[in-house]
This record gives C-alpha cells, sequence and structure tokens, in this order.
C-alpha cells in the first residue's frame, strides 16, 4: 500500500513516542533491530503462456528479453537476498483449459540463489499454454510464507488472466486484507488496455507498482529496481489497526504508520493523545485498487471526543493516480479538548480523534469488499508555530498606513515619468 513517507514518520515517532503520558496506546513497530532477524524474500512471476512467443521487443520474442533480464538479475543479485521463482503456462501444452489453468511451478524454491541452477531453470522455458495469473499469484504467496518482514512477488506478464477464477485482483485484496505483508509489483509487456488496467488493480491492492516495459533494458533495469527495494524496505511494515465506528471505543495509537480497510463512503475513527506544547501531524492514504466513479475524495479531520472539529485536512496529491491522500496539522495550544484520565502527578494528555472519510462510489459490477487499502501515517511533536510575520496593524491605522503607501508610490512614479520624458526630448 499505499510506502515513501514510512521511514520519516516512523523515524520522527520515535523521538516522540516516550513523551506520551496516558493509556499505553497502539504503536508501529519501531523496536525493529538494527540487523533484521529475516533476510528480505522475493519471488519473480514469468508468464510463458504461448502469446510470449511474440517478436515486438527489440525484434525479439518477449519470452528471450525476459529470460536475459532473469539472468542479468540473478547475477546482480545481493547475496542477502532470498529469491524465488515460480511460472505459469510453462508445461501444458494440450486444449483443456481446466487443465491448462492448473498450470504454475515454482522452478527455484526461495532462499539463498544457487546462480548456475536458476538461469539453467530460466532458459529451458518454451511458451506454452494458458494463463493462470490469479492461481500463480495465489502459490507465489505461500511461496513466499509468513513471518515479520514484508515479502516481494514481481509479476511479469503480456496478458490478462484467461483462467478466472480465481480473478487475479480478487485474488491480491484477499491477500492484502489477511494482513500478510505481501506486496505485488506487476511488469506489462505488452501495449494493451486491459492487460494494463489488471496489472493496475493488482498492484494498487497490495501497495506495489505497475510498469509497462517496452524494451529490454527497461524490463532489467526495473525488476533490479524492484529487488533491490525489497531489501532496502522490507522491514518498514505498517502494523495494522482496525478503525472503529465512533470515537469513544476507537483505538488509541501512538506515532506510526498504520493499514487499515475501509468500506465504500464509510468513516473509520482512532485516537491520539497529544499533551500541551505538542502538535499532531497526520496524513492517510486511501488506494484505488478497484474502479470506482468520478467525483471521489478523502477526506481527514481531527475532531475532539464532543464532536467538535478541531482541523480539517486538505488534500495531498502525489502525482499518482491511484492514491487519494490527505493530509492535517493540530497543536494542543490552538484548542483544549477533553483530556483523558491520568494518574495522579501527571500531566493530562488531551484525546484527538482522527477520522478518516471518504465518497468513494464503486462502478456496476465493482466488487465492495474487502474495502479499501487505507495508510495512516501518525505523528507527534514538539509545537512548532510560524514566526510571526510584521504587525500592519488594523482598522483606522491599517487604511492610514496603506494610503501613505499609495501616495509615496504615485510621488515616486510620477517624478520617474516626468524625468524620463524630459530626457527622451533633449535626446
Amino acid at each position: 500500500m499505499i510506502n515513501k513517507r514510512r521511514s520519516t514518520a516512523v523515524l520522527l515517532g520515535l523521538l516522540t513516542a516516550t513523551a506520551l503520558i496516558g493509556p499505553l496506546p497502539a504503536a508501529a513497530d519501531d523496536d525493529t533491530p538494527e540487523t533484521p532477524t529475516e533476510p528480505p524474500k522475493v519471488e519473480l512471476v514469468l508468464d510463458v503462456s504461448g502469446s510470449m512467443r511474440a517478436r515486438d521487443i527489440d525484434g525479439r520474442s518477449r519470452i528471450a528479453v525476459a529470460q536475459q533480464a532473469f539472468n542479468e538479475v540473478v547475477d546482480a543479485l545481493p547475496d542477502e537476498t532470498q529469491l524465488g521463482i515460480r511460472v505459469l503456462g510453462a508445461t501444458y501444452r494440450g486444449k483443456d483449459k481446466k487443465q491448462g489453468c492448473l498450470d504454475t511451478q515454482q522452478i527455484v524454491p526461495v532462499g539463498p540463489v544457487d546462480r548456475t541452477q536458476a538461469k539453467a531453470a530460466v532458459a529451458t522455458l518454451r511458451p506454452t499454454g494458458f494463463t493462470p495469473v490469479g492461481l500463480a499469484l495465489r502459490s507465489a504467496a505461500q511461496d513466499l510464507g509468513t513471518g515479520t518482514t514484508a515479502r516481494r512477488i514481481v509479476l511479469i506478464t503480456d496478458g490478462e488472466d484467461t483462467c478466472a477464477p480465481p480473478d487475479p485482483c480478487e485474488v491480491a485484496r484477499e491477500l492484502a486484507a489477511q494482513g500478510t505483508r505481501l506486496v505485488v509489483d506487476t511488469l506489462g509487456l505488452a501495449p494493451d488496455e486491459k492487460v494494463r488496467r489488471q496489472l493496475l488493480c493488482i498492484a494498487g491492492a497490495t501497495g506495489g507498482t505497475y510498469t509497462a516495459a517496452q524494451s529490454a533494458d527497461e524490463l532489467t533495469g526495473r525488476i533490479k529496481q524492484l529487488v533491490d527495494r525489497a531489501r532496502d524496505t522490507y522491514t518498514a511494515t505498517p502494523t495494522t489497526v482496525g478503525g472503529s465506528t465512533q470515537c469513544g471505543n476507537a483505538p488509541l495509537l501512538g506515532p506510526g504508520v498504520y493499514t487499515d480497510r475501509e468500506a465504500f463512503a464509510e468513516h473509520r475513527w482512532y485516537r491520539v493523545p497529544v499533551r500541551a506544547g505538542q502538535e499532531l501531524r497526520a496524513s492517510v492514504s486511501v488506494g484505488l485498487d478497484r474502479p470506482v466513479n468520478p467525483d471521489y475524495g478523502v477526506l481527514l479531520r481531527a475532531v475532539a471526543p464532543d464532536g467538535r472539529e478541531l482541523v480539517r485536512g486538505v488534500d495531498a496529491g502525489s502525482g499518482r493516480t491511484d492514491v487519494v491522500s490527505a493530509g492535517l496539522r493540530w497543536s494542543a495550544a490552538e484548542e483544549a479538548a477533553t483530556p483523558t484520565p491520568e494518574p495522579t502527578g501527571t500531566q493530562a494528555a488531551q484525546t484527538v480523534c482522527l477520522v478518516v472519510s471518504n465518497a468513494f462510489a464503486p462502478r456496476p459490477g465493482t466488487g465492495t469488499t474487502p474495502g479499501m487499502p487505507v495508510e495512516l501515517t501518525v505523528d507527534v511533536v514538539a509545537s512548532s508555530p510560524a514566526p510571526d510575520g510584521p504587525d500592519l496593524g488594523r482598522g483606522w491605522a491599517l487604511l492610514l498606513l496603506l494610503t501613505l503607501a499609495g501616495l509615496l508610490t504615485g510621488l515616486v512614479a510620477g517624478l520617474l515619468t516626468r524625468w524620463w520624458v524630459a530626457t527622451w526630448r533633449e535626446n
């Protein structure tokens, strides 16, 4: 879901987490040791269906370009990364669709890579059968297993799934809803709009990315980038939390990054304790992981427990069309909210309720479950009010000042004009 702000938010959260006094809030996973207990895990899923014979990438077949890219990626693989390779449509040559849609195999198990063995396995692949993308994704998730760190699937295909059910978009949403910490990145090898929409849907459901690769260099470079990203970001996984339908029983959050699911046109509530002299900073991103009607939006508000709205967030566009975001800032000095009960002798923290609302409406035929993926970033820092600007006064004093400024400007402009006219006549 829905990843670029996580590191900053978590680091800032660490600096302020100890300043919060009050009921113990839920916290993001910020106690990860410097040396991760698990290595990064990635599985490459390659489409070997019959359409991969097409010779439209640099004058070569799609499968040949993919094989070259895999070889270069395997050679450049970081030593600590565990890699697996799964294929689909690689073995069944018959016409029985039911049997052909079961055609997916793992040819390299996830683990430390034997480069010679992996390249040999890829070199023998020949375009053959159907395209069971959904089944391959579900199997790849099982290959990667579970653990404390995020795992990545990189899907390379030139066509849409020809075997649904299971629908690959629905599979991606199911995997994301299970909290499996799984990210699916997709690479499209054919300039087809239906394929693009399906791959965008798969990637968006899990917080991954979609890229169209139209050359061998683009494909190789992008796969290397995604494998490297698994090494760099696999520990930055948001904490799963369930928002409530009202403030009173909403989960209490500390600084960190959280993930949730929100139904269409729903309101999700969360609570954050904020002490005097502190400032709440929050942002929310909702991934458009399925077709929705136009005229949609996301709203983030900070509300006092008694229902008073403290501040309303503003849109925070990131340039991505598959994610809608909003953010807000609120200082405890601006307005007092109802304090939460505190032990005697400690300074009371104010409870601020964060409300995430959306105006999404599904298009006809679009599934509504599970909800849309939500990523919520929360931080509480020392208040940093903006420096006061020069005070120009108010009322009659301001009017007099503006009048004098206008007269002075007009006088200077007139003198300069007379001088210019006199000089022009003499020359």
